[in-house]
């Protein structure tokens, strides 16, 4: 899997979007409710720390079994301290790499089983550049 940066979160412009009152039913569908309950900011729902965070996009599939995907945008956050499971933006002997975090072992996890725990061996390089708090993915591309 490789990670292409794409930008820092910079002081961006707000963009309020409306957001409906009720949850949609991904199973049978509920009675439909015609009415927005407020207006929700992406940036404020998706990043604590601004001036900490950045995007960046996944190429690859071993971290399908999270649920992230190639093509997928990665949020990532330098602010948060690393815990052990953490989907972490690891950088490892010069390679990007997204990864669970398995601290107790001291290597890095895919999520998917065709891919090996990668060791963090000692003397090793190896920098955490962030927590990924979450991932954007387009059902469908908007036109240019």
């Amino acid at each position: 899997m490789s990670i292409r940066p794409i930008a820092r979160h910079a002081a961006a412009s707000v963009c309020y979007l409306p957001l409906f009152a009720a949850r949609v039913q991904a199973g049978f569908p509920s009675p439909a409710d015609d009415y927005m309950d407020r207006a929700l900011d992406l940036n404020q729902y998706l990043i604590r720390h601004p001036a900490a965070t950045f995007y960046c996009e996944v190429a690859g599939d071993s971290m399908t079994g999270v649920g992230i995907f190639s093509g997928d945008l990665l949020v990532v956050d330098r602010a948060l301290k690393p815990q052990h499971g953490d989907v972490v933006l690891a950088a490892l002997d010069g390679e990007l790499t997204c990864k669970v975090l398995d601290m107790h072992k001291q290597r890095l996890l895919a999520a998917n089983n065709k891919y090996p725990p990668i060791a963090i061996r000692e003397g090793s390089d190896f920098v955490i550049e962030g927590v990924v708090t979450s991932s954007i993915r387009r059902h469908r591309c908007l036109p240019s």
